[in-house]
């Protein structure tokens, strides 16, 4: 690969700093042992941007995310930001930069290891083999739909406003996403709203049905209410492939599936933009964990969740299904090996420390190169 990709690494706050740490070392293992490297560009964001800007997104940042050929995130966020105004929060920082990128295709999958079977909370039958992915819509729905807001009313009461809104092209296009992965597995989706209370869930079923008769009819699809989707989940997930839903259930029903798994310590994600007309895309790689302000600066996190991130990055931003492969089957290794960090340890297996585990997951991939 071409020296010079450009990578933007932004830790962030809590955990992320830690974990973010473990993935440099795979970085570099890769630049020196396959020839994988990479222009790397580092900022704050989130609450240590605040910190350090004034602003949980800087324009230097923000400007460098857009030229990047791919952004990799740790987790933002901690109580101490609580107070101040909304638009400066962490989590402001991240939705801007989605915003701005256009990152409307959220990846998020959930896959039992099979060293983790007895991890998840679900009976082994239930979860063993487990492989889904959920794909959430990211850059509309509520979470950006106008207007919003709290205001008082004329006899003093005050109300909440939040607008659940999508226009045809957004439901689209992370539909067409569906589908053209689906072709690619189980050849299966199940288009997930709430088209029995919601104007944009008929609107959803509408445009998902149009679109699957138009152009995907060789896919099986299944429509399905958000709220029988969450049940389903924890009662017979291996009835799906793959889930295409929107911002809000996409984020409710992504952490479910995570658990599935045994730990949200063990989930990476990828939002990804368009391509152009060069096939280039704006990507953000992140785990699915958030920044465990409990845990942060211990040693304790599990890194494994941005370590499969950069394995997403590394199929999905530059088509290395390869060193991809490499990752992914490192960390099998090294947890069939019963080696664990305290959020999915159990009886007789080795507990180890954040940087522990980058020491085995390093480990392993110089046997597997040798």
């Amino acid at each position: 690969m071409a020296a010079n990709k450009t990578l933007l690494i932004l830790p962030g706050d809590g955990i992320g700093v830690e974990v973010m740490t473990q993935v440099r070392r795979i970085v570099d293992w890769f630049d020196k042992r396959r020839a994988v490297g990479f222009d790397i560009l580092e900022h704050p964001v989130g609450g240590a941007a605040y910190d350090a800007h004034g602003t949980p997104l800087s324009d230097e940042a923000l400007s460098e995310a857009m030229n990047a050929d791919a952004v990799l995130l740790g987790a933002v966020g901690g109580p101490q930001y609580d107070n101040v105004p909304r638009d400066k929060r962490p989590e402001a920082g991240l939705l801007k930069l989605r915003k701005e990128m256009d990152l409307f295709a959220n990846l998020r999958p959930a896959m039992v290891f099979d060293a983790l079977v007895d991890a998840s909370t679900l009976k082994r039958e239930v979860v063993e083999g487990l492989d889904i992915l959920i794909l959430r819509e990211l850059t509309a729905g509520v979470y950006f739909g106008e207007p919003r807001g709290i205001e008082v009313l004329a006899d003093g009461t005050r109300r909440a406003i939040d607008t659940q809104a999508y226009t045809e092209n957004e439901i689209r296009r992370i539909a067409d996403v569906a589908f053209e992965m689906a072709a690619k597995r189980g050849n299966k989706v199940h288009s997930v709203e709430k088209a029995n209370v919601m104007e944009t869930g008929v609107f959803w079923r509408e445009v998902v049905t149009a679109l699957h008769r138009e152009k995907f009819s060789q896919v099986e699809l299944h429509h399905m209410y958000a709220d029988n989707c969450a049940m389903q989940l924890v009662r017979n997930p291996k009835q799906f492939d793959i889930i295409v839903t929107d911002n809000l259930f996409g984020d409710i029903l992504s952490d479910c599936a995570a658990m599935l798994t045994g730990s949200l310590g063990m989930l990476p994600s990828a939002s990804l933009g368009a391509e152009d007309e060069t096939g280039r895309r704006h990507a953000l790689y992140e785990p699915v964990h958030g920044s465990a302000p409990d845990i942060a600066g211990q040693d304790k996190a599990n890194p494994l969740a941005t370590i499969l991130s950069y394995a997403m990055m590394l199929r999905y931003s530059f088509g290395l299904l390869d060193d991809a492969d490499l990752v992914e089957k490192a960390v099998q290794n090294v947890l069939g090996a019963g080696i664990r960090t305290g959020d999915i340890v159990g009886p007789g297996m080795k507990a180890v420390s954040c940087s522990q585990m980058g020491d085995a997951v390093l480990a392993e991939l110089d046997k597997l190169a040798a």
